[in-house]
């Protein structure tokens, strides 16, 4: 019996793409490599012009690297077009054939594939019920609401069975309630089919919440891959602390160190008494609900660092223009380039 591992979904290696001439062109992606698993919800996430879009169009095949490879099951897909490989995207406006009923655009992409009509109607039935669609089937998409539209959406993209689905900010155009719907959804729907999900979004909450791994992008390159929590507990750099979640960026000086270190807000606690790390004088108090957001001014020669504390509750001894200690354990600080 072999233990051999199976391979991995999609290897990306040494992909630079660059728009315009090599000498003097854009950029988009700068040297990117990934691996990204069988049957796994993996996010490129990134802000505004990072190259997460271009990559995710690379894989589809609506972009040809500059220089790099990119392998689908061990098959190198540079030079395949769209057609030719099982990758169906999902696209930001969802992009829905408003003359046709619900049930004919999920049925329109397998006849473009001469599936046969029994075929075709056994799969959409499935879908519809996949996405929970069933009393809609006969609808157009003008009749549907926005969280409606993007299901069947996926739902076209999931009917021909693809072997990866991409998603490009799907849920961007959704009110927040109807958001958090959906990403339960997305996470349903990758669950039950065990398809590879690849999802593009700038909203850190939005990756952490689903994401089986994820990939921090700056400036066309991957500056970070792993679990939510690897990146959010051990960010390797500061972009990324500052980037995923909130992050009080520290110079070791100012505790009697070398480098700079990074603690999370909802790992410092409040008090008098004993210093254990630093203290400073609370500037802002803010009630958010669950948590507590407290702004506290600590001198370090010439400047002031800001520093934010994240408190379930509110602790009643701490007032504003009041003087606190801040203490957080050894364990929940780490260090970040400067």
């Amino acid at each position: 019996m072999s233990d051999s591992k199976p391979s991995p979904c999609i290897e990306i290696h040494a992909v630079d793409k660059i728009f315009g001439s090599e000498a003097s062109g854009y950029r988009a992606l700068d040297n990117v490599s990934l691996t990204i698993k069988d049957k796994e919800f993996f996010t490129l996430l990134g802000p505004s012009g990072c190259g997460k879009t271009t990559l995710l169009r690379m894989l589809a095949g609506f972009e040809t690297p500059t220089r790099g490879d990119i392998y689908l099951h061990g098959r190198n897909v540079v030079e395949l077009p769209p057609r030719a490989r099982r990758v169906n995207m999902v696209f930001q406006n969802y992009a829905l054939f408003p003359h046709l009923t619900v049930a004919q655009n999920i049925a329109f992409g397998l006849e473009m594939l001469d599936w046969k009509k029994p075929q075709i109607g056994e799969r959409v039935a499935k879908m519809l019920s996949l996405v929970r669609l069933e009393e809609f089937s006969a609808r157009k998409p003008a009749q549907l609401s926005g969280g409606q539209q993007q299901r069947v959406a996926l739902a076209r993209a999931l009917a021909p069975q693809p072997e990866v689905l991409l998603l490009d900010e799907p849920l961007s155009a959704l009110d927040l309630k109807l958001r958090k719907e959906m990403q339960s959804e997305l996470k349903r729907l990758q669950r039950e089919t065990g398809i590879t999900f690849i999802l593009v979004t700038h909203d850190q909450e939005e990756a952490l919440a689903m994401s089986d791994r994820l990939a921090v992008m700056s400036g066309g390159r991957v500056l970070q891959a792993g679990t939510p929590e690897e990146i959010y507990s051990r960010p390797a750099s500061r972009f990324v602390a500052d980037f995923i979640g909130e992050a009080n960026i520290i110079p070791g000086e100012a505790l009697g160190r070398s480098g700079t270190l990074a603690i999370r807000p909802e790992h410092i606690t409040l008090g008098a008494g004993t210093p254990a790390r630093l203290r400073g004088a609370v500037r802002e108090i803010t009630f958010l609900g669950a948590d507590t957001l407290f702004e506290i001014a600590v001198p370090h020669g010439t400047e002031i660092l800001k520093i934010r504390a994240r408190l379930r509750g509110r602790a009643p001894d701490v007032e504003v223009d009041g003087h606190v200690w801040l203490h957080w354990p050894d364990e929940v600080e780490w260090g970040v380039d400067g």
